[in-house]
């Protein structure tokens, strides 16, 4: 949609007036709509509101400063400052355009007091603690005027004007406000989704909840013996938390049966060898090929699914057509449960 940016002109008025119309010609010609002193030159205190009132309906703000400081109000202060300074205070896009040589410029067109330049002198040196330009002639600062407003545009972009007949119809409106309001309803659930147990699964074990697992192992005479001298079987208690603790991270991508079982096949062994190597009949030999049990593992999975933590993977583009395998990726619950168990706190 087609916007068009009001731009307020600020400056003194007599002395600038063939750089004014530098100024609005190529605001015009950039589509904007020049706003300023051309509706009320006469500034005095009973047009103060109304200036006001103009500069907030206003997207950018810019100021032209020759050799003079203009006509002042009752507290000493000219109506071009106070406008710059209603425009800071009020969060508008501004750009300064000083005169680059000031002293160059006729009598006519200088302050003649002493207290005069003093105040001008102030004020640029205000103009320029903000974003502001130089300028040396009335086509310069026409110039100066196009290229630096495109950029403050780019950089700030403003709500801008745009054409009655351009806008939505009244029944485009309401049902925009409430495509709205139910986009806002849907991210509310989808965040509540992502820290709350999904609706239904109350009633299932999970978190520190606990499960029987069973599992076996081989005996073997040495570390690097391939031969098994007896194969036995064992249990131990896990939670679930540790379970998924242990799986999650290889399911951020994806991670098919056969990955997730070597991990927990490992968990199985880093939990159980210390103690089942003080046995006296298995101390003297090497423990090795811990192996969930299918039976157990296939639970474990269920399980999983049951409490919305994990869900079949779709991906299928890095796997060839002979892969058979099924693969298994986090939810975005999963996702959230597995940073709470995972992520490192911070420490006070």
């Amino acid at each position: 949609m087609d916007k068009r940016y009001q731009v307020f002109v600020s400056s003194t008025y007599d002395d600038l007036r063939a750089e004014r119309q530098e100024v609005m010609q190529a605001l015009l010609e950039l589509d904007c709509i020049p706003s300023g002193m051309e509706l009320f030159p006469a500034a005095d205190e009973d047009q103060w509101t109304l200036i006001k009132g103009v500069i907030d309906d206003c997207d950018y703000y810019l100021v032209v400063i020759g050799g003079r400081y203009g006509s002042v109000g009752r507290d000493g202060i000219s109506y071009t400052q106070m406008e710059y300074e209603y425009a800071v205070a009020n969060g508008k896009p501004v750009i300064a355009f000083l005169h680059k040589d000031p002293g160059s410029l006729t009598a006519n067109r200088c302050e003649k007091t002493p207290e005069g330049r003093e105040k001008l002198d102030k004020f640029r040196a205000l103009a320029q603690e903000k974003m502001c330009r130089y300028w040396t002639s009335p086509a310069d600062l026409g110039s100066v005027v196009s290229r630096s407003l495109i950029k403050l545009i780019k950089d700030h972009p403003a709500i801008g004007w745009v054409r009655a007949d351009l806008l939505p119809d009244q029944s485009v409106a309401e049902e925009i406000l409430r495509l709205k309001k139910k986009n806002e309803e849907l991210e509310d659930q989808l965040r509540d989704s992502l820290s709350t147990s999904p609706e239904g699964t109350e009633h299932l074990s999970q978190g520190e909840d606990t499960i029987e697992l069973n599992f076996s192992f081989g005996t073997y005479e040495s570390p690097n013996s391939y031969s098994t001298k007896a194969t036995y079987t064992s249990k131990f208690t896990a939670t679930w938390n540790s379970l998924f603790s242990i799986v999650s991270p290889l399911l951020i991508d994806e991670a098919s049966d056969r990955v997730i079982k070597q991990a927990l096949d490992s968990f199985i062994e880093a939990q159980n060898i210390a103690d089942l190597q003080k046995s006296t009949k298995l101390k003297e030999y090497t423990l090795k090929n811990f192996s969930l049990s299918d039976v157990d593992f296939n639970t474990i999975k269920v399980q999983l699914l049951a409490l919305r933590l994990i869900s079949r993977s779709t991906k299928k583009k890095t796997r060839s057509v002979s892969d058979r395998n099924a693969y298994w990726m986090l939810t975005p619950y999963g996702e959230a449960v597995m940073i709470s168990l995972r992520a490192i706190k911070r420490t006070l």
